[in-house]
């Protein structure tokens, strides 16, 4: 049991090298490959400008998907807003001393916990129920929402039903931040949690999981249309020429 909670903190160290590396890797090689002719998602925007608008809003109100699917959309955005709030609580975990704006979201644990969990059980119904969406699903799309569940339901668990392991997973943490491998009791949960997070962090480069930046680097969306540029030019052009006949 000590030689495996002594390996505990290196995995996690090999999960987040791996995750960086690949998640550098990945967009070495979609900035790099050819994008011989223009292929903006319609409606596209004509200036520099309309595109850093349109990735910001897609990037935090989901346009595309809200676009396509109401139902998916909600369940989508309301799991990744959870996601990401309880993501930022961990950091309590990782900070001596604790910032003090994290204090309310450490409060508001149970909540969010909540609302992800019921967040994952709606997408994961949605792949069981919806013919369309279980036609196209392969094995990994349910293994995927099945190990996020295991992570944060383990989490929730940690955090409302054994809160007296949150101090040496605390400790664990801080000796993780300083390169530290820290003893960790055996505590089932717990050791779930850790090397599920793990795991997960590890397979984000490799699954379908990593839309997130791909939203950001697809040549779909970060370029603006060029047919309706020039015509935006064009018109540029003609308004400035209208007014040097008026003179």
């Amino acid at each position: 049991m000590e030689i495996a909670a002594s390996l505990m903190a290196p995995w996690i160290w090999i999960a987040a090298a791996v995750a960086l590396a690949g998640l550098a890797w990945k967009a070495f090689v979609w900035l790099r490959a050819p994008v011989p002719l223009p292929m903006p998602l319609p409606p596209a925007p004509a200036t520099w400008g309309g595109v850093a608008l349109r990735m910001i809003r897609e990037g935090i109100a989901f346009e595309t998907l809200f676009r396509a699917s109401r139902w998916t959309w909600l369940f989508g955005w309301i799991f990744h807003a959870a996601l990401l709030l309880v993501l930022v609580r961990h950091l309590w975990l990782f900070s001596d001393p604790v910032p003090e704006w994290i204090g309310p979201l450490v409060g508001a644990g149970a909540w969010l916990s909540a609302v992800l969990l019921a967040s994952l059980v709606g997408l994961l119904g949605r792949r069981l129920l919806v013919a369309r969406v279980r036609y196209v699903s392969v094995p990994s799309d349910y293994l995927m929402l099945l190990l996020i569940l295991l992570v944060a339901g383990s989490g929730a668990w940690l955090g409302h039903v054994d809160p007296a392991s949150l101090g040496h997973a605390r400790a664990f943490a801080l000796g993780l931040v300083r390169l530290e491998a820290r003893p960790l009791p055996f505590d089932p949960a717990l050791w779930i949690h850790l090397g599920g997070a793990g795991l997960l962090i590890a397979l984000l480069p490799f699954s379908k999981l990593l839309h997130a930046p791909g939203v950001f680097l697809t040549p779909t969306r970060r370029r603006p249309h060029p047919v309706t540029r020039r015509a935006a030019v064009r018109g540029d052009d003609r308004e400035v020429a209208g007014r040097s006949k008026g003179r």
